[in-house]
């Protein structure tokens, strides 16, 4: 299989081709079509892993050149692919995850007459996702990555006729356009420094370049991060992008989209771990969005968006683990392997109960769902096991490994970005209590009218399946090192961190924070507190600020659109008065001088013979005058 890596974008690009230029000819079976290149693409990342654990520990990577791509004096691409470690890792992530959300998106969208196009999206999004980790250079990556930001566009705005999605997809359109400025300019400035794009000549020639271009490249490229990964200060778009369909919140939240600005900065080690002013700005970017995504997730009604306040958080607890560098990276990936995860069982799950609640998303009028849903009650619990980190689920295995390394990354910064860690955790356990509450116990708060029942066996039968990924992955990949020692040859052999406290001391003060955010979210949610089904309007600031996404529209507004607004409306009054009225002055004044000379085209000849002669007068007055002289 190595000679066909190809295989892995080709299989679900040449879905995405048949069902978006097939027609409607390809309506009756064109979701089947999809799932298959999905599970084909599957079966390839497969082998392809079975290929190299069967090579020596030294030699687990594949490269294959498929051609030269850009050929142009001194700047060479090729378009080659390469499958390692790190990107083995998130193949079978995408591949995996996304055949199940094809599956579930089978029965989810079944009644949609446009099911066919919304598959070719789902293929379109997973072959670029996969060009993007599997690419051998940053510019194969680009084209990637772009793909990735298109094939988003058209999921979160897959139901147009709802001005809503229609918005919230220019809204990411245009947002993650920012951050692919800085990714490009960082690869301007990578091909200036080094002469090259591919991974080995940009690494190979880390060590020879400055410390300022390195830490521009850096920065450059955690701006590219921020943006995909939905990071402050580009982190707007994530909640509105929730107006796509369910299937499309689980495949970019777990297993696309949003991990592409953590794949980039781990693949790009060697320069971080160059720049240390670069890592600074990755861990306080991580750091920041941690809480402020689990701040947003506490005061949100809707469950599809209390849910992505949640991956922006849990993202941020990997770039966090990111800008640690080699005592950070391993874990990092292991947080974005069972995220993945947990995080597609819990959106999935939310699919299921919306499905169920005739397309309700406020948890205000849920309530007592779990009898009615037995098969999401269990599988969503699992879910939210573990993404609060209870043990021994996959969530406490990933997570606690990233506060210890926070909190011994020494110093300052150490007891700053621990602390931020352990109050996340203790958040995260208090908004996701808050969600289970809500939805599956106390009084049932549903429409009149409404008669959930569980979803059919292609919905549920995904959940099961993501459910023990939520249970188990978490000490798979952790017991014996075993993830931290299968990406050691990408990212460096990894460095213990040496916190304060003793491992198992952090984990039982992490539980113990943990609890507290239960218990606080019991307290409030739970046993027989009364939850209205409409929203209060008198709530404190705090609140306030919570339910509108910590002002981050309004700071966009203020601070980016209304002075843009401002300087476009100064430039186009510039350019009717300058510009055009330079030209239109231009055009006046010839219109008056040929008006003017107009005049003297008579059509009689003797006036054109009386001016011949005055002018053969002049002429000759000249030449005697000159002569004279």
């Amino acid at each position: 299989m190595t000679h066909y890596t190809w295989l892995l974008v080709a299989l679900p690009l040449a879905g995405a081709a048949i069902l978006l230029f097939g027609g409607r000819r390809t309506d009756p079976w064109g979701h089947w079509l999809g799932t298959l290149a999905a599970l084909g693409a599957f079966a390839v990342g497969s082998t392809l892993l079975a290929d190299l654990l069967a090579r020596p520990g030294d030699d687990r990577a594949i490269h294959q050149k498929l051609f030269t791509w850009i050929p142009v004096n001194s700047f060479q691409v090729d378009f080659g692919l390469q499958i390692d470690q790190l990107s083995i890792s998130f193949v079978l992530l995408i591949t995996g995850v996304g055949s199940l959300i094809h599956i579930y998106s089978v029965a989810y969208m079944a009644e949609d007459t446009d099911r066919r196009r919304f598959f070719g999206y789902l293929n379109l999004f997973l072959a670029s996702m996969l060009l993007l980790v599997i690419a051998d250079n940053f510019l194969l990556l680009y084209v990637g990555w772009e793909g990735v930001g298109l094939a988003s566009y058209l999921l979160i705005g897959f139901w147009y006729h709802k001005p809503s999605a229609a918005t919230a997809a220019k809204k990411a359109f245009v947002m993650n356009r920012v951050g692919d400025a800085g990714l490009a300019l960082g690869m301007f400035l990578m091909f200036s420094t080094f002469g090259t794009l591919s991974y080995a000549g940009v690494f190979a020639g880390a060590p020879s370049a400055s410390h300022g271009a390195l830490t521009a490249m850096g920065l450059l490229l955690l701006l590219g991060a921020c943006a995909k990964s939905a990071q402050v200060p580009l982190q707007a778009w994530l909640g509105d992008a929730m107006e796509g369909p369910t299937p499309v919140s689980a495949l970019i939240h777990a297993a696309t989209m949003v991990t592409a600005g953590v794949y980039l900065i781990v693949r790009s080690n060697p320069l971080y771990n160059l720049a240390p002013h670069a890592q600074l700005a990755v861990v306080i970017v991580g750091t920041v969005t941690l809480l402020f995504g689990a701040y947003i997730g506490c005061a949100k009604d809707d469950i599809k968006r209390a849910l992505a306040a949640s991956t922006m958080s849990q993202i941020g607890y990997m770039v966090l683990a990111a800008g640690l560098g080699p005592a950070g990276y391993a874990f990092a990936i292991m947080h974005l392997l069972t995220h993945g995860f947990f995080k597609a069982g819990l959106f999935l799950g939310s699919g299921s109960i919306i499905h169920a609640m005739h397309e309700e998303q406020d948890m205000r009028r849920y309530g007592g769902l779990r009898k009615a849903l037995p098969i999401t009650f269990v599988t969503f619990g699992l879910g939210y096991f573990a993404i609060i980190g209870v043990f021994p689920f996959a969530g406490y295995f990933s997570k606690d490994a990233i506060i210890e390394a926070a909190l011994g990354s020494g110093g300052v910064q150490g007891y700053v970005t621990g602390g931020a860690a352990l109050l996340g955790a203790g958040v995260t356990a208090f908004y996701m209590t808050r969600v289970m509450l809500m939805t599956f116990f106390g009084e049932k708060r549903w429409a009149p009218g409404t008669h959930p029942h569980e979803a059919p066996a292609l919905m549920t039968g995904p959940l099961i399946v993501l459910a023990f990924g939520s249970v188990f992955s978490g000490g798979l990949f952790a017991v014996g090192g075993t993830l931290k020692n299968w990406l050691e040859p990408v990212v460096g052999a990894h460095e213990e961190s040496h916190p304060a406290l003793p491992p198992l001391a952090v984990s039982g003060v992490a539980l113990a924070v943990v609890a507290v955010g239960v218990v606080v979210a019991y307290r409030m949610y739970g046993g027989k507190a009364e939850i209205p089904r409409v929203a209060p309007a008198a709530v404190s600031a705090l609140t306030t600020a919570g339910r509108r996404d910590l002002y981050g529209d309004a700071f966009n507004e203020e601070v980016f659109m209304r002075p843009g607004a401002q300087l476009t409306e100064a430039l186009v009054e510039f350019d009717d008065a300058g510009v055009d009225g330079s030209v239109n002055a231009l055009a006046a004044g010839v219109g008056r001088l040929s008006n003017r000379l107009r005049g003297l085209q008579t059509g009689y000849a003797r006036s054109y013979a009386l001016s011949m002669l005055a002018g053969a007068a002049l002429v000759v007055a000249a030449i005697l005058a000159v002569r004279t002289w």
